[in-house]
């Protein structure tokens, strides 16, 4: 695809004189052979032929000499007088004159026919040039990708060496690693100024004729993305010119749509974070008042009424406040870690943790609130570790319990097991079941299936879908079997499990 030189190299030149001395050679010889059988306008023939053969197979210089070398040899060899250049008749001066004429129109016409061939090559190549780039443009992940693959498309076309780079958000140059140090200042005022100029610099541009190479901006004045520069090129190339400014402008609008994409992104990110946030601190306000003035009311009749209460009325106040404590801390803990993993993009403090340590843990700080023993649990032993955050994992358990604990009178099991490459943890109990209009707004923030039971943020298990979610674990509701509700937490398993010491 890169534009060949008009001048022949020295062997190319001897082999094409070569040809040209074959060819004439071999028309002379078959002139003779076949002399006492044809005239000697056949003959004249032969040379025309190999004239033809040289206009498609030589450039049209050697062509040409091809053409007046037939006529001399056709004079020489076959027009009487013989072995002379001299032509004794008006009719063979007219033969060869004739001769003449047809051989460098055939040579021309054919010089023109493999230019328009050689040009339609070209301007075919370039456009699967620009198809191929395009595609490639279409599945890079980052500027620096693209700026790369425009790179590598400009090379491809061109011979002399290419510089190109993006444009900073200060509005200075930044080149890819690799020619970063290799530019020299010249190159990289002239790439300035065409982004300055909004326009292509160069020879055939109009502006800046004297220049040995084309500048060529990446986008237009307000959507400037960088530069390229073309050196060692021909101002007459006016193909190579417009192809190298197709080229950039691809790689501008590329670039462009991903700078596009990215805001888009951002400011949709942004937003989201603004309702969310919103959300929470609309919630968060309004479900802080009644445990707030709960416990206000209580400290307060406590100072004020204290000696005349009796010991029944002050132990109640008293866990009253113990109560709503304790509701406040787990909303505000649901909701810092709710909002921790909806907008944070940080991974998880993963660690191989054993389920029987968790479980037991969280079963050990649910003792004050179960204070009839209702929770069972059965974990069996050899279970496989699994690989998670140890503090979100126990959080998502005791929201289930908790939960379990405020929505259901009778006994609450705990199930862990291990099938299908998985580490499941069930929470059932006999609670009332959920009601299928419910079930749709189960695992959202705020939306409460329970109708006047004890308050709550419906924080809880918004919380578990969101743990589980960046566990990349599941969580499900199920129906069970003879009435009540049956939560599931399946998380994958780690093929590679540690060793014992790690353990």
């Amino acid at each position: 695809m890169k534009p060949q030189h008009k001048t022949l190299p020295t062997r190319f030149a001897w082999r094409a004189g070569a040809l040209v001395l074959a060819l004439l050679s071999a028309a002379t010889a078959l002139g003779f052979l076949w002399e006492p059988h044809v005239s000697l306008a056949s003959q004249a023939m032969l040379y025309v032929l190999a004239v033809v053969i040289a206009s498609y197979t030589l450039e049209p210089l050697a062509s040409v000499v091809c053409a007046l070398g037939a006529v001399t040899a056709f004079n020489f060899f076959f027009v009487p007088p013989r072995w002379t250049f001299e032509v004794d008749s008006q009719q063979n001066l007219i033969s060869l004159v004739t001769m003449l004429v047809v051989a460098l129109v055939v040579s021309r016409l054919a010089a023109d026919l493999r230019r328009k061939t050689a040009s339609a090559h070209l301007s075919a190549s370039r456009a699967r040039q620009m198809q191929s780039l395009s595609a490639a443009l279409a599945e890079a992940a980052s500027p620096q990708a693209m700026l790369g693959l425009g790179q590598a498309a400009l090379a491809q076309a061109f011979a002399g060496p290419i510089a190109i780079a993006l444009r900073s958000e200060g509005g200075a140059l930044v080149f890819p690693d690799d020619l970063s140090q290799d530019v020299p200042p010249t190159v990289c005022d002239g790439m300035l100024t065409c982004m300055r100029e909004a326009a292509a610099l160069g020879p055939g541009t109009g502006r800046w004729p004297g220049l040995n190479a084309w500048y060529i901006p990446l986008g237009s004045a307000i959507q400037m993305q960088g530069a390229a520069c073309i050196q060692d090129i021909s101002a007459a190339d006016q193909a190579g010119r417009e192809h190298a400014v197709a080229l950039c402008g691809l790689l501008a609008q590329a670039l462009w749509r991903m700078k596009l994409a990215a805001d888009m992104q951002a400011a949709q990110s942004q937003a989201q974070r603004q309702q969310v946030q919103s959300t929470f601190l609309a919630a968060i306000s309004h479900d802080l008042r009644t445990p707030l003035a709960a416990v206000l009311g209580a400290a307060s009749a406590l100072q004020s009424q204290g000696e005349k209460l009796g010991i029944a009325e002050q132990q109640a106040l008293q866990d009253s406040i113990i109560r709503e404590a304790r509701y406040l801390s787990t909303l505000t803990e649901n909701t810092l870690q709710l909002l921790q993993l909806t907008n944070a993009a940080q991974a998880l403090r993963r660690s191989w943790e054993s389920m029987e340590e968790v479980v037991g843990a969280v079963l050990g700080r649910m003792r004050p609130r179960d204070l009839l023993h209702r929770i069972t649990a059965k974990v069996p032993q050899g279970l496989p570790l699994v690989e998670a955050d140890p503090v979100l994992l126990a959080q998502l358990l005791d929201n289930l319990l908790d939960n379990a604990l405020k929505y259901s009178d009778g006994p609450i099991t705990v199930v862990v097991s291990s099938a299908a490459g998985a580490m499941h943890l069930s929470v059932k109990d006999r609670g009332g079941e959920i009601a299928p209009e419910v079930r749709a707004q189960l695992f959202k923030p705020y939306a409460r299936g329970d109708q006047g039971g004890p308050h709550g943020s419906g924080l809880g298990l918004a919380l578990c879908l969101a743990i589980a979610t960046a566990h990349g674990a599941e969580l499900q509701w199920m129906a069970r079997s003879g009435g009540g509700n049956h939560f599931r937490f399946s998380l994958p398993l780690s093929a590679a499990q540690p060793l014992s010491e790690e353990a």
